[in-house]
């Protein structure tokens, strides 16, 4: 239902003048998204200042049944920062909710406001010689409500696990305005439900995330960061399993790219160059870290290396040396996304596969995509040691890019097909959004779903918040 201009009234006297924006102009940020796949309107964007303010807007929303869509930093990728084109629904932004509320070191816990950034989240362990681990290429920018929601899971997942792994409470206002105090920093608490879990992960349909307790781990001391060149999929595989057992699981990163990622990266990006002297089908980013410098990382990367090469797996590779290079090569890897732009239109998936499937999967996908439309350029990369592959697809050369994007659907149906036949996810970390709504029930077990649509009716009978996403 559209809000009534009493309604409009009666939010705008809650969030005040600065918290309240009706004008087209000054709403615009908050309804576009990056990949511009969805056209968006809102009667308002609401800037609340406090949690009691989130309460008091969702209090008048159940009241009216106004639909809510909660914003973070808008980074999302699937459309679930978005509301629809009827211009009826409140944008609501965290973005003034965004202070640090406790440090506990001992307790390696960091409780934060949703509207603080990840990056803002990170510097406040560091304050206290410690890191949160969570890391995305987008991290100056999302915020922890929108990272939580998404379940984001980022170059780290295979160390210290997805955004649900790293959270021990959350805050929550539910759809009626009531706000759950659920900031424990307990790691043992046995008195029934997770009652976090069902939140995490939910793109803010479920209650608007406020706040949470996060998990804090002791500082790193340790770092040995290598890019290589091998020869096929299946080889990055093998190299990982051998870098993880010669380092005793002491492996965060294992990032696979793509010889067409690396010429894309080195054609568009300032300053970008080959970390190696002769091209190679595939690469592949290791990062090894320990929390002592006795750990001697360099020698165990160069182990692990040289048994890779003893094996046939590697047939080059460079560990940096210093942190200017460290950085050079993550510039490479952060930077595979947005390059994609200037070689036209590029078309998106982003999906998981059992560890041992990946290689069978690249290899499927791209014949498949290829036999479709001859001369289409797959970037496939991504987060190998947890299994997640970011398959782009680049439009062929000289095509015009509407035409190429026009077929975004039924490059999904063969992409999503391949990956249901391995057992996989059409949604590894970027979350269902609207994007892939209507792809979950192919999926999931008609149990699920029944399961999923029972906890959407339970916690929001209206159905007013975030509409049209997930279920």
């Amino acid at each position: 239902m559209k809000p009534t201009q009493d309604i409009l009234a009666r939010l705008r006297a809650v969030t005040g003048e600065k918290g309240f924006l009706t004008d087209e102009a000054d709403m615009a940020p908050y309804l576009q998204e990056r990949r511009e796949l969805f056209a968006s309107r809102a009667a308002a964007v609401l800037r609340p200042a406090s949690v009691e303010e989130v309460s008091a807007i969702m209090r008048i929303a159940h009241e009216a049944s106004i639909a809510v869509v909660p914003q973070g930093g808008n980074t999302g990728l699937v459309g679930g920062q978005m509301p629809d084109q009827s211009g009826e629904a409140i944008v609501l932004s965290l973005s003034r909710i965004n202070k640090v509320r406790a440090i506990d070191a001992v307790n390696n816990t960091l409780t934060v406001d949703a509207g603080l950034t990840l990056a803002a989240a990170q510097e406040a362990a560091a304050s206290a010689d410690r890191i949160f681990p969570l890391s995305l290429a987008s991290e100056g920018t999302c915020q922890i409500g929108g990272v939580l929601s998404t379940n984001a899971g980022g170059t780290q997942v295979l160390r210290y696990g997805n955004a649900r792994d790293l959270v021990l409470g959350l805050e929550v206002v539910l759809a009626n305005g009531d706000a759950w105090n659920g900031l424990s920093g307990l790691r043992k608490d046995n008195t029934g439900y997770d009652l976090k879990q069902l939140f995490l992960g939910s793109e803010g349909t479920l209650g608007i995330i406020t706040g949470a307790v996060l998990k804090l781990f002791p500082r790193l001391h340790a770092v040995s960061t290598a890019f290589a060149a091998v020869p096929d999929v299946a080889s990055a595989v093998a190299l990982l399993r051998i870098a993880d057992a010669v380092s005793g699981g002491q492996v965060s990163t294992f990032e696979l790219i793509p010889r067409i990622g690396i010429e894309f990266v080195t054609r568009h990006l300032e300053g970008a160059s080959d970390p190696l002297p002769d091209p190679a089908p595939w690469y592949v980013l290791i990062e090894m870290t320990a929390g002592t410098k006795a750990a001697r990382l360099t020698e165990v990367m160069e182990a692990s290396l040289s048994e890779g090469f003893e094996q046939n797996l590697v047939s080059d590779a460079v560990i940096a040396q210093s942190e200017a290079q460290r950085t050079d090569f993550w510039r490479l890897r952060e930077s595979l996304s947005d390059v994609q732009r200037a070689e036209g239109g590029s078309i998106k998936h982003d999906i998981s596969v059992p560890v041992s499937r990946i290689a069978d999967f690249i290899e499927a996908a791209t014949k498949a995509v290829s036999e479709r439309l001859p001369g289409i350029r797959p970037v496939p990369f991504g987060h190998i040691g947890d299994g997640n592959v970011h398959f782009n697809l680049s439009q062929p050369k000289g095509m015009d890019k509407e035409v190429f994007l026009d077929l975004w659907g039924e490059m999904n149906a063969i992409v999503h097909g391949i990956v249901r036949e391995m057992g996989g996810s059409i949604s590894a970390e970027h979350g269902v959004g609207q994007l892939k709504r209507d792809e979950i029930a192919a999926t999931k077990s008609p149990v699920e779903m029944e399961m999923m649509r029972t906890l959407k009716n339970a916690l929001d009978p209206k159905g007013i918040l975030n509409p049209g996403k997930v279920v």
